[in-house]
This record gives structure tokens, C-alpha cells and sequence, in this order.
């Protein structure tokens, strides 16, 4: 057989073997910016609200869930009619992504929730004392602490890449034993870079909200202090 023959076969059967060996994070369909999916969603969401006099297409959770994944979009009913196929970087087709509708009330809006979060939490969470508790480091406000990450087993402080920039974001818990996402870096930077001044006691999660398509998810409450600077909020 003729090379060129045996390259013919060949080199089809290696496109084959190393699409199939392709990380899905990093597959084509994946790689559309998340604002032109974000756009075809919310059309679909928009048509779909209109046909269905008013109903959304969401799947249901409990009441008392995570402001920021609470209503989350269900593609059944949105593909095909609405829909011509599903993201491909939502969570259903192997995506890092959870797309999610906020203020649902009175204009829904497409949002993302970035489950690599999710995920950072799950495995800490496996960590955890068999009471559920992990051991605490430092108590840095009334009711929140750092945990000590080497008594879990690990050889560096824990944390996750922030959504909206390049630092990593640290893990806390409550005195409950439940873990969340610390976002007052991020929250801080908007803050000064944009010379904002929200009023003490408003939750200032909302000025993320505001600027990005990602939601500050797994997150306590946050307010201003009199400098102007973020804090907990634990009792808004």
C-alpha cells in the first residue's frame, strides 16, 4: 500500500482519537464568548416568557436557596423551540457554567454561576471533621473564620479563581460549618476603582451583579463600614 494511502486512513482515525481526548472546557463550542450565548438565551428566555403568558422557563428549587442559584434555566424548555441546541459552556453539555435567571420578578435576566466554585467547595466539604466542622484558623468577624488547611490535609491556603479577574478568592466559614466564597477583594476593587459610595447596610453584591454576567455565588452578605471599605453582613 502507498503511503499516501496509509496516510489517508490514518490521519482521519488521529482527528478522530484526539477530538474524543479534547478537554470539553476547551472544545470549540466552548470557546464563543459567554455574551453571545448569554444574548441567544435571553431572546429564547424573552420568547418563551411571551408565548407562555408570563411563566419562565426554570426549574424548581427550594425558597430558601442561594439567592444567586435559585432559578435556574431549564433548556427542555427552551430547545428546540426557542433554543436551536444548548450552550456549550453550560453545565448540561460539559460546560462550567450554570446559567441562572435573576429578578425574576420584574425584568428576568440571564446571569451565569461559575461551578468551579461549587465544585472548590464540594471537595473541601468532603475534608471536614466528621461533625461537619472544619478547624478553625482565625475568626476575622463576628461569626466567620478562616480554617487551617494543613490539619484538613493540604499544603497551601484553599482558594478559588475569581470570575472577574485573575486573583483567587479565599474559602471561609461560618460558625455553622458551612463554607463560602470571600469576595471583599473584588468587591474592594470595584469599589475604589470606580469611586462608588453605597450606603451602609445595602448588600453590595449587587454592584457585581450590576457590572458582570457572572454572579457572586456561594457568598455571604456584604455592606460598606464608615470608610467605605467591605464587610460581612451577617444580620442585613
Amino acid at each position: 500500500m502507498k503511503l499516501s494511502k496509509i496516510a489517508g486512513i490514518i490521519l482521519p482515525l488521529l482527528l478522530l482519537l484526539s477530538g474524543c481526548m479534547y478537554p470539553s472546557s476547551e472544545r470549540a463550542e466552548n470557546q464563543i464568548p459567554y455574551d453571545a450565548q448569554l444574548k441567544l438565551v435571553q431572546e429564547a428566555v424573552d420568547s418563551f416568557q411571551t408565548d407562555s403568558s408570563g411563566l419562565l422557563p426554570i426549574k424548581t428549587r427550594d425558597q430558601d436557596v442561594d439567592q444567586y442559584i435559585k432559578y435556574p434555566i431549564d433548556f427542555e424548555k427552551l430547545v428546540p423551540r426557542y433554543l436551536p441546541e444548548l450552550p456549550g459552556n453550560a453545565f448540561e453539555t460539559g460546560g462550567i457554567y450554570q446559567y441562572v435567571l435573576m429578578d425574576v420578578e420584574e425584568n428576568p435576566t440571564v446571569k451565569l454561576v461559575d461551578l468551579r466554585m461549587a465544585e472548590k467547595l464540594r471537595e473541601l466539604n468532603i475534608k471536614l471533621g466528621v461533625n461537619g466542622y472544619g478547624p478553625i484558623k482565625d475568626e476575622i468577624a463576628p461569626n466567620v473564620y478562616t480554617l487551617d488547611f494543613s490539619v484538613m490535609g493540604y499544603k497551601e491556603e484553599q482558594t478559588v479563581k475569581s470570575p472577574y479577574s485573575d486573583v483567587h478568592l479565599p474559602i471561609i466559614a461560618t460558625g455553622d460549618g458551612k463554607l463560602y466564597v470571600d469576595y471583599s477583594i473584588e468587591l474592594n476593587k470595584l469599589i475604589q476603582e470606580e469611586n462608588l459610595t453605597p450606603k451602609q447596610g445595602e448588600d453590595i453584591r449587587a454592584l457585581l451583579v450590576e457590572k458582570y454576567p457572572i454572579l457572586p455565588a456561594y457568598s455571604l452578605p456584604y455592606t460598606v463600614n464608615e470608610k467605605n471599605e467591605p464587610i460581612f453582613n451577617l444580620n442585613p
